[in-house]
């Protein structure tokens, strides 16, 4: 029992034992991209960073500020800091086995950095393992979209609407589910300015714990695409007013503006024909074997013939039998009658 109290992981490890995961160490080997570490992403850091994950890669290029007290994770001494750092700092102090990479960048603005990171930012220097995007601006999430697709990387969205009240998360794999840009908000469809859905005056409001449930959302769905346990949310939305959870999946669009995306849909579905083509020849292959062989000589004389061949020929037998004259029945003598024949035949021989 003391072994288990110092472990930090023993509870997470226990989810093997009671059989939710197979392998737990696969989330130590894993690498995470997280791009906006605010009142969702920072959040979404700390329970990757409590769950072992190996490496954490943060983008973000605000600064900590008072205003951000109300959410969760970021405390008063850290005003001033940018969040990565801030985040860096928490994060070391929470799992200091968990590596950490602090990016003070806007990602729309060093576009380069950002899918350099996504490609050779990994333990081992290749692609991440997830990207999450925790960003409050439609820029941000289209130079994510655009980012993932041409890197064919997968990646899962969040959001928590302006009232503060509900919010979600959504699975994104080029090529094979819709991306941002498949069914985008009408803002972003019109190619118009996103500042123009703002109601002047009014700041954004702000609740810990619909941030938190969002978070904790992503996170999880994060653990079950890395762990490979359950179902991956395909999307997900979360009204608090009403405790609406509904589930919803969108599919590509053969439309879509985004052509990185439109690339990775061909490539989906030039490996479904190719898969249904090795499908249909293994099929046909399995047919052949079951074919008759027939050999060019027969030493035995050995016929194989099926049941019916044999029934019918029993049934021809049955009527040759019965078509056959029938024997005159047996005479009946008596003793004395059978020795006075048998004196006849000695006599006349």
């Amino acid at each position: 029992m003391s072994s288990q109290k110092d472990d930090p992981a023993s509870r997470l490890k226990a989810l093997e034992r009671m059989g939710v995961v197979k392998d737990y160490s696969r989330v130590y080997r894993s690498t995470v991209l997280v791009v906006g570490v605010g009142g969702v992403g920072a959040v979404v850091a700390e329970m990757l960073t409590r769950c072992g994950v190996g490496k954490l890669i943060l983008f973000d290029y605000d600064d900590v500020e008072l205003a951000n007290m109300n959410r969760l994770f970021y405390t008063p001494n850290q005003v001033g800091m940018s969040k990565v750092e801030a985040a860096k700092q928490t994060l070391n102090a929470i799992n200091p086995q968990v590596q950490v990479d602090a990016v003070h960048a806007n990602i729309c603005k060093d576009y380069a950095a950002f899918y350099e990171r996504i490609c050779h930012g990994a333990l081992g220097g290749g692609q991440v393992d997830l990207v999450l995007s925790c960003v409050d601006n439609y820029a941000a999430r289209v130079t994510i979209n655009k980012a993932c697709c041409q890197a064919n990387q997968i990646w899962m969205n969040s959001g928590v609407a302006e009232n503060a009240t509900s919010g979600q998360i959504q699975t994104c794999i080029p090529g094979m589910t819709g991306c941002f840009l498949c069914a985008p908000p009408y803002i972003v469809a019109v190619k118009g300015d996103e500042s123009t859905i703002k109601r002047p005056d009014v700041c954004t409001a702000s609740l810990p714990t619909t941030m938190g449930v969002v978070a904790g959302l992503l996170a999880h769905n994060a653990l079950k695409h890395i762990l490979q346990f359950g179902n991956v949310t395909k999307l997900l939305t979360y009204n608090s007013l009403q405790d609406y959870f509904p589930s919803y999946s969108i599919g590509c669009n053969p439309e879509c503006n985004e052509n990185y995306c439109l690339q990775r849909q061909e490539e989906k579905r030039a490996e479904r024909e190719k898969a249904l083509e090795e499908e249909r020849a293994a099929a046909e292959a399995t047919s052949s074997a079951y074919e008759p062989v027939e050999h060019e000589s027969n030493e035995y004389e050995i016929t194989v013939v099926s049941e019916d061949e044999l029934d019918d020929e029993k049934a021809t037998e049955t009527a040759v039998a019965a078509a056959k004259p029938s024997q005159a029945p047996a005479e009946k003598l008596s003793l004395k009658e059978l020795r006075e024949r048998l004196r006849n035949v000695s006599t006349s021989g």
